[in-house]
């Protein structure tokens, strides 16, 4: 499928939808309440939802019965509840020019569109309406949620399209409040019960980010997918290498350890900063390396990640 020139592969969005299915991003377990539904779950939706107030018929169950409002009306009612249909989603995807950095298997910013087609299908498969907002250097783009095909291909579309835009010798400039005003804007819409993916390497992450992150998660279920690369953590001990932002250049001599160590410092500070955002804030913040392929990864990180919430 093609868009102003951007070409999306039909054969990779299937193959991203068949790696998807095994995702899940509701924990299932066994639940010892009498009165509970089928499904325990640490995110909200996907369970069972206050309807209304009734007189009690024969052949109710009773349990369901309200002994307050019972006792009130001097008559016999009964709560009924019913299963929660939907749980919106909105997926944010980090296309900026820092995400235009790889060295080893794809690009950040591959890795990112990646995970969020992932969890796009995976979201549709459950039967949810899916959406979501892809930021970079050009003007952001949205797509409502919908439940459809056409909205997740509609998304892919976008996607590509951001990504085919990055370029190393790009005469932009970086906006620093970008990730701040995307967030801002999921926020206005997502007032309550989404279920928010931010897929992003946070760079330009300020304290406005987690207080933009606190609220959202307050009334909403909200996971980070955290991307880097792994080589600031693997540094080469010789050689040198020049980096740039698309400006002007710098070279970093690797051979000298007070640099290695220097850049060492700061990428885990930064790491550790982010995932103590995880406990702060009760948020999952799972990294996705670069050099590994996205879906297993993915898998894993959710597996793990609804494995600690039962140990809250």
């Amino acid at each position: 499928m093609s868009d102003a020139g951007v070409y999306v592969s039909t054969d990779e969005l299937v193959a991203l939808e068949a790696r998807a299915r095994d995702l899940s991003f509701v924990q299932k377990a066994r639940s010892h309440q009498q009165l509970a539904g089928r499904m325990q779950s640490a995110m909200r939706g996907r369970g069972l939802i206050f309807e209304e107030l009734r007189d009690y018929l024969p052949g109710d169950d009773i349990r369901s019965i309200d002994w307050r409002v019972t006792a009130r009306t001097s008559r016999p009612v009964v709560r009924v509840y019913s299963e929660e249909k939907e749980r919106p989603a909105l997926i944010i995807v980090d296309q900026r020019i820092n995400m235009f950095f790889g060295s080893r298997r794809s690009m950040k910013s591959v890795t990112a569109a990646e995970a969020a087609m992932l969890c796009a299908w995976r979201i549709l498969g459950s039967g949810d309406r899916v959406g979501g907002f892809v930021f970079g250097e050009s003007p952001t783009s949205e797509v409502k949620p919908h439940r459809s095909r056409n909205a997740v291909i509609a998304f892919a579309e976008k996607i590509a399209r951001q990504n085919a835009s990055l370029r190393a010798d790009s005469k932009s400039e970086p906006d620093p409040q970008a990730l701040d005003k995307v967030l801002s804007a999921v926020a206005n819409i997502a007032h309550h019960d989404h279920l928010v993916v931010v897929v992003s390497d946070f760079d330009g992450h300020t304290a406005t980010t987690r207080d933009i992150l606190l609220r959202l998660s307050s009334r909403n279920d909200v996971i980070c997918l955290l991307v880097y690369d792994p080589f600031l953590l693997e540094l080469p001990t010789s050689g040198d290498i020049v980096v740039s932002g698309g400006g002007p250049q710098v070279e970093l001599a690797l051979r000298t350890a007070s640099v290695r160590s220097s850049i060492d410092t700061f990428a885990r500070n930064r790491g550790r900063e982010l995932r103590a955002w995880q406990r702060q804030l009760g948020l999952p913040m799972l990294p996705i390396s670069t050099a590994e392929e996205t879906a297993p990864q993915l898998r894993r990180l959710l597996e793990q990640s609804a494995w600690r919430q039962r140990r809250r």
